[in-house]
């Protein structure tokens, strides 16, 4: 999350006056709304967040925000490797190690992205806590204060996890890596492997092109099977999944930046035509591309945090 040093967790609070994203992150987000409000768009459509709601986001989703007027917000981007291992201690008791903790995770959380609504009281408590957390995030003292910033994560997380909503019925990896991750993201605990960075390269240095999976296997020199379990374990998502995602992130810079019409936009993305656009555009981001350039209209701000998701 950081290019100069790693750190499993960054708080950063800022006002946002002008319409955000949609931008997806290779981490899980957690937004505390602390004044203001805002129209959020992601895979859920378009919800409303005001004071006292905390914005759940996994990795790898696309979510952006027309400000009402402004928004005042605190974020806690979380590695999500480091978020299962706390889910594995959490739950130690029924789990035989480290590598079960995914396949928990996989059958209780499924919802990509959600909208807490703590009340202001309860998310006042969490205030002090937010505000010393960003502190130390800025002063990048992450290895020298460990403890206390695990304190103030664990204060934050204890206040938040009643609310977050657990999911009865299991859906399988397959239909899971094919349409959004889970929350936390289905992520091994084990190096990144070669052949997943080497399509992953592939995939962000032509985003237009028409990637077959047994052209990216045979790159990789894997099968197509091997291919889609290596990359989800890895990213979360299918190959093809997440080049839709690429393709939602820039076709939305070009109906911020430029003038095209929407169905020349899909195509230099990668779309055959305005239908294909319009339907992957709005199940990734909730709001369809002519609804997204109105609001951009107003000008769209860039995120505040780069992370590997974009690297």
């Amino acid at each position: 999350m950081n290019s100069r040093t790693f750190e499993p967790l960054i708080a950063r609070t800022r006002t946002i006056h002008r319409p955000v994203g949609p931008v997806a992150y290779d981490c899980v987000k957690l937004i505390i709304v602390r004044s203001g409000s805002a129209i959020l768009y992601s895979e859920f459509g378009q919800r409303p967040a005001t004071v006292g709601d905390v914005i759940l986001l996994g990795a790898n989703v696309l979510c952006g925000s027309e400000p009402e007027g402004h928004v005042t917000v605190t974020t806690i981007y979380a590695d999500t490797d480091f978020l299962l291992d706390q889910l594995f201690w959490q739950h130690a008791d029924v789990l035989h190690d480290r590598l079960d903790a995914q396949g928990f995770a996989d059958t209780i959380y499924t919802d990509p992205a959600q909208v807490l609504h703590l009340g202001e009281d309860r998310a006042g408590l969490l205030m002090p806590w937010l505000d010393e957390m960003v502190a130390l995030s800025v002063e990048g003292a992450y290895r020298e204060r460990f403890h206390r910033m695990q304190a103030l994560w664990f204060s934050v997380i204890d206040q938040v996890t009643p609310f977050i909503r657990i999911t009865p019925y299991r859906i399988s990896p397959q239909q899971r890596a094919r349409i959004r991750p889970t929350l936390p993201r289905d992520r091994r605990f084990a190096p990144l492997r070669t052949e997943a960075h080497l399509v992953h390269d592939a995939l962000h240095s032509d985003i237009a092109r028409s990637w077959a999976l047994p052209e990216l296997a045979s790159m990789a020199h894997l099968s197509v099977k091997q291919l889609s379990r290596v990359f989800t374990d890895a990213y979360g998502k299918t190959p093809a999944a997440y080049l839709t995602m690429l393709r939602v992130q820039e076709m939305a810079r070009l109906l911020r930046e430029t003038d095209l019409p929407v169905a020349t936009a899909g195509r230099r993305v990668g779309w055959g035509s305005r239908n294909q656009a319009t339907k992957a555009f709005r199940e990734g981001v909730g709001i369809t591309p002519s609804r997204y350039r109105a609001m951009g209209a107003a000008g769209v701000a860039s995120p505040i945090i780069e992370t590997s998701a974009t690297t």
